[in-house]
């Protein structure tokens, strides 16, 4: 079998993998908190003909030698944890992460996640939660008779209760930093889990070391940029098309020779 024939197929799966990245993070150009994917790709080993340097005769060595390639693979895929635009919504419990960190919550397991979406709410029970009903940690519960709630850059939550003039302290809200967040586990949701490769995640309050703050009445944005989406996406059909076309040249050059032996 001709080896372009291969070569090319590992050059199709590698376009397929990288439009799947591309289709994903289109799709969610609007999601809160989102970061876009990168897909990793790397070359195959090599058929050595003739090692470089390897002696030709008394007088002379190879300079290059004869290595030929045998495809592309995805190594892997990496979030892009750079911030996303800020997007004003005067909501109180709208909160923008302006630099490092994640909000810590609590799965329905008793397991914990992070997440970068600050779409906050309060629940049944006065605590305060995420968009998808999962409490906060450390917990802080709002009194029912609450009023403007207060969400500090430190991360201190307060609340003017009616009749009194000096805001109440309600708990203080932290961050978690982690050492290699593109190694961290995306399970949806805007959620991410801690793995061996992101490192222990690290609860400080949010300004504090180098943490990013909060801002209060803001939401960060996906930060996909749709136009270099696009240029990718151009770019991966084009190498898609051009790998199908290595394709049947190779398939064409195979029924030539089969045809020449006859």
């Amino acid at each position: 079998m001709n080896p372009a024939l291969w070569i090319s197929k590992t050059g199709v799966q590698a376009q397929d993998a990288k439009l799947q990245a591309i289709a994903n993070n289109l799709a969610n150009v609007n999601t809160v908190g989102f970061k876009r994917d990168r897909v990793i790709f790397e070359d195959l080993f090599y058929t050595v003909e003739q090692q470089p340097g390897a002696q030709l005769d008394n007088n002379r060595n190879s300079v290059s030698g004869v290595q030929l390639g045998n495809g592309t693979r995805m190594v892997g895929t990496q979030k892009v944890f750079t911030t996303g635009s800020l997007q004003t919504t005067g909501q109180a419990l709208d909160v923008a992460i302006t630099g490092s960190g994640f909000l810590k919550v609590e799965l329905a397991n008793g397991e914990s996640a992070y997440t970068r979406a600050g779409q906050l709410s309060v629940n049944q029970d006065g605590r305060l939660t995420n968009a998808q009903g999962l409490p906060l940690q450390p917990q802080i519960t709002v009194p029912a008779n609450a009023g403007t709630l207060i969400i500090g850059e430190n991360g201190m939550v307060s609340v003017k209760v009616p009749g009194t003039d000096v805001p109440t302290e309600l708990g203080q809200l932290t961050t978690t930093n982690f050492l290699n967040p593109t190694g961290l586990l995306a399970i949806g949701d805007n959620l991410y889990q801690q793995t061996t490769a992101s490192g222990v995640g690290v609860d400080g309050n949010p300004g504090d070391d180098g943490r990013g703050k909060l801002k209060q009445g803001a939401l960060e944005g996906s930060n996909v940029q749709v136009v270099e989406e696009m240029v990718d996406m151009i770019a991966a059909q084009r190498t898609y098309e051009m790998n199908t076309k290595v394709l049947s040249a190779a398939d064409g050059m195979l029924q030539n020779l089969a045809q020449a032996v006859r």
